[in-house]
């Protein structure tokens, strides 16, 4: 493998939520129905069949406009950190940054593929851009209103790790698809649902839905273009319903090869460049964060930076919680009654939400439309991507 190809997966790293309008074949992570009535008239296929169609893509060329759409339900101060879905307002050119941002709102981007070695998104939200381009060797992410550069260069080889992810990606679209239904287990129903049609184009989508009762996710869908398998619109929905949590793909969407002078870029006069990895975490948002952790008792609740806590998994499939035992010197009532602590950390308490109390003892919930997390009063953090009750019941059964 090479060094090239590596570099193009510290872009998809960066890009992780991107990915999931539809330009990296990981698509099969996610599910269910925004399915169209009165659709495309198009022959009929098993989810199989639609998986292997999706693995057999050899499409490597692209150019288009699409869209992610998220709505975590966050509070509204967690929101705040996150960029309120402001946009691109940062002055930062770290990837970071901008992928975080995509946590909350609804961004619009540019997006243009040629082969592994080659690609570039641009964000479009208001009038300031922020470009992160891969060609070859390079990695760069350019911020327009602070007219900052971060630039990193990999010419390492490939690990033996790699290529074993290499021979995986070999493997037939036959052996791919019984894989991801394997993977899927007893605990997910995969189909397909409806056809639609996204960003002009005619596509079938694969549906999965989780079994269990108790998980916040209702179904994730993933529409795939008929002709040529390649992923156009992924749809989180929630199982309470409500719009969807996440709703990301194609606007537009073209599939010829992009000019070269597209994946070209030379760091504007007076622009401050960052070498490497100098600037990452550094941008507004990440000193805001840090800012967050710096807040008197909440060090303490999570076992501080150098907290040893230990996690066990509860339950399986999409009901799945994380129980960690940070090992903390002070709860939250500790936290509460501090009279030093300062507003904006009694605002945070105030945003995890509702006290709850169970066999498990008293504490707060931390609710989003995707994740929960139980925090109890005696230093134990229960997290998972299933509903309120669901959460009190496992803590309750782990006691």
């Amino acid at each position: 493998m090479s060094a090239n190809t590596k570099t193009s997966r510290k872009v998809a790293r960066y890009a992780v939520p991107v990915a999931v309008a539809g330009v990296a074949a990981a698509t099969v992570a996610m599910v269910p129905a925004f399915a169209n009535a009165g659709g495309p008239d198009l022959p009929k296929v098993t989810a199989q069949q639609l998986i292997e169609k999706i693995a057999a893509s050899d499409v490597q060329e692209l150019s288009g406009t699409a869209k992610i759409s998220t709505d975590l339900g966050l509070p509204k101060i967690a929101g705040g950190l996150l960029g309120g879905g402001s946009g691109v307002a940062s002055g930062s050119a770290a990837p970071e940054d901008k992928v975080a941002q995509l946590a909350n709102g609804t961004h619009t981007f540019r997006v243009a593929a040629d082969g592994p070695d080659r690609q570039k998104l641009t964000f479009l939200d208001g009038k300031d851009e922020y470009s992160l381009i891969h060609n070859g060797a390079d990695v760069w992410g350019y911020a327009s209103k602070s007219n900052e550069v971060f630039h990193e260069k990999d010419a390492s080889g490939a690990s033996e790790h790699e290529k074993k992810t290499a021979d995986r990606l070999a493997a037939s679209p036959q052996q791919l698809a019984e894989e991801v239904l394997k993977a899927a287990g007893t605990t997910t129903d995969v189909g397909v649902g409806e056809t639609a049609q996204v960003a002009g184009r005619d596509a079938y989508q694969l549906v999965l839905k989780p079994k269990q009762a108790g998980s916040t996710v209702g179904s994730i869908q993933i529409a795939v273009d008929a002709k040529n398998g390649v992923p156009l619109r992924v749809q989180l929905l929630s199982s309470q319903g409500g719009k969807p949590i996440v709703d990301a793909g194609f606007t537009k969407v073209d599939f010829a090869k992009p000019s070269a002078d597209t994946f070209a870029f030379t760091p504007p006069k007076g622009a401050k460049v960052t070498e490497g990895s100098e600037g990452a975490g550094k941008g507004e948002h990440g000193k805001e964060f840090k800012a967050l952790e710096s807040f008197p008792g909440l060090d303490a609740l999570t076992g501080g930076a150098n907290g040893k806590g230990e996690v066990k998994v509860l339950g399986e499939g999409w009901a799945t919680v994380a129980q960690i035992n940070t090992g903390a010197g002070q709860n939250l009532k500790d936290l509460e009654s501090d009279k030093n602590a300062p507003k904006e950390a009694k605002q945070f308490l105030d945003s995890l939400g509702d006290k709850v109390s169970g066999k498990f003892g008293e504490g707060r919930i931390f609710s989003t439309r995707l994740v929960n997390a139980l925090i109890t009063d005696d230093g134990k953090v229960y997290v998972g991507a299933v509903t309120k009750d669901q959460l009190v019941k496992t803590a309750d059964s782990a006691k």
